[in-house]
């Protein structure tokens, strides 16, 4: 996930900073390798510092904000912009052959499980009560702005949909620009979180829950390093966000935790919840051995940091004319 966040945040703000005067391809602020290194020393590092993961309350208020506001761009730009997209007769077609790899990306949108244990100790009153309300919010709200968001970006770009919407969007878009910022912040504060899971579990596997401060710094340093360095490496989200839904979303959503249940479980296996929980085991295993398989046969395809062709002036005006009345 902090890879992935990484390469978002290195593909977006470049684009965001070219739009500045006097900033050309050649600019220092157009190196994805230096705004990584820049957002993750300036931002994302001391932010993971942090001990109690109930000091990001305020970071994740700012960046659900942000998120509503990217959603209403991208809904804005749903009605404005798809007209100049060409579409194709297969664009509607419902799944491919990559459904599979979709799964687990979409998987991946709603994967909370690795960080429950910490946000539930987070709250003023920890109770199954408390955490039910929260937790039946907090998903019903990532369903309706994920519906939203695919919708609205398949909408406008069809086939040509990258893994990052934003890849999609005219470099000369200012509306776009601005929602290119936006996410590029809302990744940035949603870093820390990531690294607050990874840490924890460090420490309860090799210090028994303990760190001190100077292994607590080291530790953080280490993690933060590790991902930015494989970040500065590898820069195709799609591909990443596919290794993430089927190595780690799939296992943490639907094996583990139905693993877990079966084996405490004191009801016969003909029980009904026994028989839905080895259905969602068997589909989990499915889904993540299929994914890998075809994430590694047939990688998708990467057009990072290329303007794609409906932005050059000259194929708008050649699929424009070419389109059906």
């Amino acid at each position: 996930a902090m890879i992935s966040y990484n390469i978002i945040t290195g593909d977006t703000l470049t684009k965001v900073f070219q739009r500045i005067p006097g900033v050309g391809p050649d600019s220092i602020l157009s190196d994805r390798h230096f705004i990584i290194l820049f957002s993750t020393i300036i931002f994302t590092l001391p932010i993971s510092l942090y001990r109690d993961i109930a000091k990001l309350g305020k970071v994740s208020l700012i960046s659900l904000i942000l998120t509503i506001v990217i959603l209403v761009i991208v809904m804005v730009r749903t009605v404005t912009f798809s007209p100049q997209v060409p579409k194709s007769e297969n664009a509607w077609i419902f799944a491919k052959s990559n459904a599979v790899q979709a799964v687990g990306v979409m998987s991946f949108a709603f994967i909370c499980h690795h960080n429950s244990f910490l946000i539930y100790g987070s709250l003023e009153e920890p109770t199954l009560k408390n955490w039910s309300r929260i937790t039946h919010v907090s998903v019903s709200l990532a369903v309706i702005i994920s519906v939203v968001f695919a919708a609205c970006g398949y909408m406008t770009f069809a086939e040509y949909t990258e893994g990052d919407i934003f890849e999609n969007y005219c470099r000369d878009d200012n509306l776009a620009t601005f929602g290119r910022f936006c996410y590029g912040i809302t990744v940035i504060l949603t870093f820390p979180l990531e690294c607050f899971v990874t840490r924890e579990v460090i420490a309860n596997v090799f210090f028994h829950g303990n760190l001190s401060t100077v292994f607590h710094i080291f530790v953080t340093v280490i993690i933060v390093v590790v991902a930015t360095a494989i970040s500065l490496v590898y820069d195709c989200l799609g591909i990443v966000l596919e290794l993430n839904g089927v190595l780690s979303a799939t296992p943490l959503i639907f094996i583990i935790p139905t693993a877990c249940y079966l084996r405490l479980s004191e009801e016969r296996w003909s029980h009904s919840d026994n028989i839905l929980s080895c259905l969602l085991l068997a589909v989990g295993v499915l889904v993540m051995t299929v994914g890998l398989v075809l994430t590694i046969w047939h990688p998708q395809e990467c057009s990072h940091g290329k303007e794609m062709f409906y932005c050059i002036p000259s194929n708008v005006s050649f699929n424009n004319s070419t389109l059906p009345p």
